[in-house]
């Protein structure tokens, strides 16, 4: 008989531990549900403020969401949001160290292309003259050129290439900037090495042909002569409908200008007598 009552005893006390764990569990999940819900109504107060003009309210709001709820898969969403609402208000250093944060804590995430993209934007968009300090240009370059050999088939890509030959434009331009810097104050050796960069590192950009004009311009008049002649040889070859040119050609060709003067009133010469003529037959 007691056999039997111990084994009532064992069932009841198992009966009874099921049903706190079941308790427990159905709790959980009611808690789940609960978080998950004020998660959402954060995430949707956070995307009213950013589409009625206050993105530094978004950004609180999708931080919020966040803490609300870590382990669920809205939560880097909406640090990523938070990222971008301080990036759609030009509030850079705070969405660079959004998506630091977003990179470190979530670098799995599939939106990882994206944070560096929009990593690299929010230095670039800090680009605003090519005299200013090189940080944020060099920043940007760094995290385009990373986004585009990490992911090269990504939708960012494309335009990380064409943001990167802008940057090229404006290193070069900065280049050409101390160049012209030490030409005034006579320095030549610095100037030909500056005009030598953009001339190796900056070959794409617009302002390689005036480098390399620059280039014999400086060599001449330190008489090194054959060294201006390989720079002029250089221009003529890459650029000889260029102004440029024309401008290296009148280094070794100093009556160059008088030619063409001359010329031109040939010209203009020879159209008034055909004018004339006209008109005399018309008579």
């Amino acid at each position: 008989m007691n056999y039997i009552v111990k084994i009532i005893l064992i069932v009841s006390l198992l009966s009874i531990v099921a049903c706190k764990s079941n308790d427990k569990e159905t709790v959980s999940v009611v808690e789940e549900k609960d978080l998950d819900l004020q998660m959402i109504d954060a995430y949707k107060e956070g995307l009213e403020f950013l589409e009625g003009g206050f993105p530094l309210d978004a950004a609180k709001k999708f931080n919020e969401a966040e803490i609300i709820y870590p382990q669920s898969i809205w939560a880097p969403r909406s640090s990523l949001m938070s990222a971008y609402s301080y990036y759609y208000g030009n509030f850079y250093l705070d969405a660079i160290d959004e998506l630091q944060r977003f990179i470190k804590i979530y670098p799995n995430n599939d939106r990882v292309n994206f944070a560096y993209y929009l990593l690299a934007m929010s230095y670039y968009e800090q680009i605003t003259d090519e005299t200013k300090d090189l940080g944020a240009i060099l920043d940007a370059q760094k995290y385009f050129t990373y986004v585009i050999k990490k992911y090269p088939n990504s939708d960012y890509a494309q335009d990380c290439e064409f943001k990167l030959e802008l940057i090229n434009e404006i290193l070069a331009s900065k280049e050409l900037y101390l160049a012209k810097y030490y030409i005034e104050r006579e320095k030549w050796i610095p100037a030909i090495n500056r005009f030598k960069i953009i001339v190796e590192k900056y070959d794409t950009t617009i302002y390689v042909e005036e480098a390399i004009h620059r280039l014999v311009e400086i060599h001449y008049k330190l008489g090194l002569i054959e060294e201006s002649k390989k720079y002029a040889k250089l221009l003529g070859y890459n650029y000889q409908s260029s102004d440029w040119y024309r401008q290296s050609y009148k280094v070794f060709n100093k009556d160059y200008k008088k030619v063409s003067k001359r010329e031109k009133n040939k010209n203009k010469l020879s159209t008034l007598e055909k004018i004339k003529s006209l008109l005399r037959n018309e008579k």
